[in-house]
């Protein structure tokens, strides 16, 4: 045993949550932080939005692939993102963990030092105000995240109408090539394209350019499970058709076509960054619906809402080739 370095287990959960949650920041909107019963928010009159999300070893996530602290800033990362998707800005964050028997106090501190850099770097206003520690045979992170409207009405995906706008914020397609860098049996690629593996493991949402940018938004989500199969969330819940413009999507797949190249170099299987860009989750940008006309800076417009059902692209229908956090 490192004397240095005990086992979560061996410290306790209080004296652990004590010790790794030392470097946690408080906001003025927190009056009661972690070591209670519960935490105390305070708000001025605003509506709450609330959302949560687990990730779970071996299924969204691998301890020989991701740091503690990735884990962590990924965490915040997905949460906040949610929060945003719904117009909010996000205040609290509560994180539930649950690691195992073998888990170093080390490996603890590193994941909390991610979550308060995710929460410093997507979501200043926000702090991580408690939680709850346990052990079980593998490792799980449930977090829930908590935002406040400022007076405006929540965006929901069920309010896109035939004649809006298609726009994405942030990127697609990045995440997905980086998880296959990663994946892949010559792991030189994985570090040939450093900026594709840091958005799987650290997706950075563009928070701030959404936040400003909420003007003429009819409906939005994050894109966390892909395009195709989000924009057909948008389509059922509007009751609509989403008609998206190839060509409006090169961009995102230009950027991807090298990694691409060097993967098929290595194995000889052709690989589609358009794949990438319509099916692959994760970077945790946002699918929206603007007004006709409304121009908005960061948002690529991609397509048109009109009437009907399902996603089309370049006119032929499209089907969900996302991820499913239930079927996988």
């Amino acid at each position: 045993m490192q004397e240095s370095d005990p086992l979560v287990t061996e410290i306790g959960e209080l004296e652990a949550i004590k010790i790794a949650t030392a470097g946690f920041r408080k906001q003025p909107s927190t009056l009661v932080g972690p070591g209670d019963d519960a935490a105390v928010v305070t708000l001025a009159g605003s509506d709450v939005v609330i959302t949560t999300d687990t990730m779970i070893e071996g299924h969204d996530f691998r301890l020989d692939m991701s740091k503690p602290f990735d884990l962590g800033f990924k965490a915040v990362a997905t949460n906040v993102s949610d929060v945003a998707a719904m117009g909010a800005t996000p205040i609290a964050i509560v994180v539930s963990l649950a690691v195992t028997k073998e888990t170093r106090l080390s490996w603890l501190e590193e994941f909390a030092r991610g979550l308060q850099e995710g929460c410093d770097q997507l979501a200043p206003k926000a702090a991580i105000v408690g939680g709850d520690l346990a052990t079980a045979d593998q490792v799980l992170i449930a977090v829930t995240a908590h935002g406040e409207l400022d007076g405006r009405k929540p965006i929901l995906r069920s309010g896109a109408r035939p004649g809006d706008q298609i726009a994405v914020c942030g990127t697609l397609g990045k995440a997905a090539a980086g998880l296959d860098l990663m994946l892949h049996e010559d792991q030189s690629l994985a570090r040939s394209y450093p900026e594709l593996v840091d958005v799987q493991l650290r997706p950075m949402p563009p928070m701030e350019t959404l936040l400003d940018g909420l003007e003429g938004i009819t409906s939005m989500l994050d894109i966390s499970d892909g395009l195709s199969t989000d924009a057909a969330r948008v389509s059922k819940a509007s009751s609509v058709a989403m008609h998206i413009e190839s060509a409006k999507l090169f961009g995102f797949a230009a950027v991807l076509e090298q990694a691409a190249q060097s993967m098929k170099s290595r194995d000889g299987v052709d690989r589609d960054p358009m794949h990438w860009v319509l099916n692959g989750g994760e970077d945790h940008g946002f699918l929206v619906t603007l007004q006709p006309g409304v121009t908005a800076k960061g948002f690529k417009i991609i397509g048109e809402v009109r009437e009907g059902s399902g996603v089309f692209l370049d006119g032929a229908p499209l089907q969900p080739g996302g991820w499913d956090s239930v079927t996988g």
